[in-house]
């Protein structure tokens, strides 16, 4: 087996891709081929040691992929070999093959692609749990997405047109506004030529959104939480910008208003048996054509550095997909 090892996390330019011997399955685990493996954010974090979590050296990141099962470990009874999984297990899977936690594989049913299982748990789990779970978004309301055109974002998108809800997108080009209205966005704002808070007024006829998903942070987080509605909920998602935003908590209390942390991961490990019933959904939309994962481009997996230069340069419109 082949892939890129991280030995020292100073960032994309210190990994190398290096032949690899074949491990033995412990229990619990399984063997996978990977077919294909997404770009996520994290993977950019890890690699220049900013993430939250610090896998031990060396490691191969990859947090999320989806492949065909090889070979499966002792007490592994709900995975066979053969069958096409994805995991989000947090690193392994930029490379040819990778050991991955049989409880973190996802089955998946015929007529899922390898690509498209790629890019699907990490921002359509966030956004699930986000919106639905943590957002209690309803039929008939209004949703402000921020950095719509990302991944949590399209995937955002998706899932809040699919329970009936209205989306107002919010993204940095014209280009990435028109992806967002082709997947189901009823309005668009462009934040880098137009002024948030008076385009909100403006769209909303000056109520305001209900729900805030903000998987950005940095300086529109405050004038997107000045213009919520009465009881709006302000789901703290991410932070893609870089800085983490001071919200002045008087806010709050002047609109009723309820700040939301968001923490998917956590959430999937404390409650496992409703993070599966979350997923089980969410696989039947995909099924059903109600959500399906924007790809901005598949590469092969030897042009990983050249996928993160595309990643950092804040172009990518949905998700970067590696492929073997």
């Amino acid at each position: 087996m082949h892939a890129w090892l991280c030995e020292n996390p100073i960032g994309v330019d210190a990994l190398t891709w290096k032949e690899l011997p074949t491990p033995p399955v412990p229990a619990g685990q399984v063997l996978l081929e990977i077919k294909a493996a997404s770009l996520n954010f994290p993977d950019l974090l890890i690699v220049q040691n900013k993430y939250q979590m610090k896998p031990p050296l060396p490691f191969v990141p990859g947090s999320e992929y989806a492949g065909v099962v090889q070979a499966v470990g002792e007490g592994v009874t709900h995975l066979k070999v053969g069958q096409h999984v994805a995991c989000l297990s947090g690193t392994g899977g930029f490379g040819t093959h990778t050991l991955a936690p049989a409880a973190l594989c996802m089955p998946l049913p015929d007529g899922f692609s390898f690509v498209d299982a790629a890019a699907f748990i990490m921002t359509y789990a966030t956004s699930h749990h986000a919106l639905i779970d943590r957002g209690q978004l309803k039929a008939g309301e209004t949703v402000l997405v921020l950095g719509a055109a990302g991944g949590v974002g399209t995937a955002a998108i998706q899932i809040a047109k699919a329970v009936g809800a209205r989306v107002i997108a919010a993204a940095s080009t014209d280009e990435k506004c028109q992806l967002c209205k082709s997947i189901g966005a009823d309005a668009t704002i462009n934040y880098s030529q137009e002024n948030l808070r008076d385009a909100i007024k403006t769209l909303t006829d000056g109520k305001g959104p209900d729900v805030i998903y903000d998987p950005v942070g940095g300086d529109y987080a405050e004038p997107a939480f000045r213009s919520i509605a009465w009881r709006g909920r302000y789901l703290v998602v991410g932070f893609a910008s870089g800085p983490i935003p001071a919200l002045p908590l008087n806010l709050a209390l002047l609109k009723g208003a309820e700040i939301v942390g968001v923490f998917w991961g956590d959430f999937s490990r404390r409650e496992p048996k409703a993070n599966a019933a979350m997923m089980a959904e969410l696989a039947q939309w995909y099924l059903q054509g109600k959500i399906k994962p924007v790809i901005d481009r598949t590469m092969p997996m030897a042009e990983l550095k050249a996928a993160y230069a595309h990643m950092g340069s804040r172009g990518v419109m949905g998700k970067l997909v590696m492929t073997n």
